[in-house]
């Protein structure tokens, strides 16, 4: 691999992460692509970039897998971090299970925190780089049926808005990309399928990539994908949180709760 073409993608097997790492492909950058998912070694497609891609399967909801792809990593600086790793939970906060909010906690916080720490001081030594996290309009609202995955999203969108300005002057920026609901397998994997915005339409995985890609080329501080997204994104700073809860509610409750 070329360390002066190199993208880093987290959660890159599928989804949001998938269509990242393409259009990093498609600018020439070689890919180092990680997924808790051991489909992720399965990128026949992407090699028709002409890049070079190395895969790594690593759980980055603990240290261990944190470790794992530092030692991957080697000495190596990405020019683009892609911080995506990310995992859903629905259902009643009672009714979730401690191991599955752990690796929520783990994946969402963890993981993202510590090798954003990492990356992000590899990158300020040398003095350019570009970062994008994945965020969301979740985390903008209390989550109601949807408690604990929200949370970790108001915290990833709070890590990347300080992050963006204690590394302003450095040549390192930070982009947050806060989608809405997405076609992609998270609502399958977070058990939300049988809610009312489970079952609704959702935006184009690759149209939100496309979104966060540019708004971090650009160097911008965040973006919102798609017009039904930044509606709702500029309305729950101005509605009380007892109201946003509520709607919250009703979008994700189980259809037998």
């Amino acid at each position: 691999m070329t360390q002066d073409k190199l993208a880093l993608v987290t959660g890159g097997s599928t989804g949001i992460g998938r269509c990242l790492a393409q259009l990093a492909a498609e600018d020439g950058y070689d890919l180092l692509i990680v997924s808790d998912d051991s489909g992720v070694t399965r990128m026949d497609d992407l090699s028709e970039t002409g890049v070079a891609i190395e895969t790594l399967s690593a759980d980055l909801s603990v240290q261990e897998g944190v470790d794992a792809l530092l030692e991957r990593l080697g000495a190596r600086v990405p020019d683009l971090f892609f911080a995506n790793a990310g995992r859903g939970l629905g259902q009643s906060f009672l009714d979730q299970q401690p191991e599955d909010i752990l690796q929520v906690l783990g994946t969402n916080v963890l993981g993202t925190t510590m090798l954003t720490h990492e990356i992000a001081g590899r990158m300020v030594r040398r003095g350019s780089g570009r970062i994008l996290m994945t965020g969301s309009i979740a985390g903008n609202m209390p989550g109601t049926y949807q408690a604990v995955y929200n949370a970790t999203k108001a915290y990833v969108n709070s890590l990347a808005a300080a992050l963006v300005r204690e590394l302003d002057g450095t040549g390192v920026t930070v982009t947050c990309l806060e989608p809405g609901p997405t076609d992609t397998q998270f609502f399958q994997r977070a058990g939300m399928c049988d809610t009312q915005v489970g079952q609704a339409p959702k935006d184009d995985p690759l149209m939100v990539a496309r979104a966060g890609y540019d708004a971090m080329m650009s160097g911008k501080p965040e973006v919102v994908s798609g017009w039904k997204n930044k509606a709702q994104a500029a309305m729950s700073h101005i509605t009380p949180k007892a109201v946003l809860a509520g709607l919250h509610r009703k979008m994700a409750k189980p259809q037998d709760e």
